[in-house]
C-alpha cells in the first residue's frame, strides 16, 4: 500500500510506539499543530469502547466520525488504520488495542490499558480470559519482535496456573507475577 508522505511519519511513529522503541521527532515547518486536538487518554478510549456498544464490527466511516466527535488525532486514527492494514470493515478489539498501544508502549503495559479500558466491574481491571489470549496474540503478532512459541507458552502458562475456573484474567495476574513475561 502506498503511503502520502504526512501519513509515513504517523505510520513510522506509530509503529515504533507499538514496538516499545522511541518514536521518530517530527520538526517544526509550520504546519499546523496539533494543539486543538484532544490527548488520547484511556478515559478517551473507553468512552470510545462504549460508543462501539459491543460491536465486535465496525464500519470505518462510523468509527471515523466517532474519533473525531471526541477530538481525536486525525493522524493517529490513520495510523492504527494502516498498521492494523483495516479496510471498510474493521474488528474493533484489533482496532482498540493497536490505539492502546500508542499509550501503553509496551506489550504489557497495552495490555493493561486495554483490560481498563474493556473492564465493567469497579474493582480490579479484569477481563475473559478469551479476550485476553485474542488480543495478546494479535498485538504479539503485530510488533513482530515476540516469537508464536513465546506467546503459546505464557498463555498456556496463565491458562493452566493462574485462571481459575471464573475464566478471568487480571491485569495483576500478568503484571505481577515474575513467571509472566509477556515481551
Amino acid at each position: 500500500m502506498l503511503l502520502l508522505l504526512s501519513d509515513f511519519f504517523s505510520c513510522s511513529y506509530f509503529e515504533a510506539l507499538c514496538r516499545g522503541k522511541s518514536p521518530p521527532v517530527r520538526e517544526q515547518s509550520g504546519q499546523v499543530g496539533l494543539c486543538n486536538w484532544a490527548e488520547l487518554t484511556p478515559e478517551l478510549l473507553k468512552t470510545l469502547h462504549s460508543r462501539v456498544a459491543g460491536r465486535l464490527i465496525i464500519h470505518v466511516d462510523e468509527l471515523a466520525q466517532m474519533w473525531k466527535a471526541l477530538n481525536l488525532p486525525t493522524d493517529l486514527f490513520n495510523s492504527v488504520m494502516n498498521v492494523g492494514h483495516f479496510m471498510e470493515e474493521i474488528e474493533w478489539l484489533k482496532f482498540l488495542v493497536l490505539a492502546c498501544s500508542a499509550l501503553g508502549v509496551t506489550i504489557t503495559k497495552t495490555l493493561k490499558i486495554v483490560c481498563e479500558v474493556l473492564s465493567c466491574n469497579h474493582g480490579p481491571p479484569q477481563i475473559p480470559f478469551s479476550t485476553f489470549q485474542f488480543l495478546y496474540t494479535y498485538i504479539a503478532e503485530v510488533d513482530g519482535e515476540i516469537s508464536a512459541s513465546h506467546v503459546s507458552r505464557m498463555l498456556s502458562y496463565i491458562e493452566q496456573e493462574i485462571i481459575g475456573p471464573n475464566g478471568i484474567i487480571t491485569v495483576n495476574d500478568f503484571t505481577q507475577n515474575p513467571r509472566v513475561r509477556l515481551e
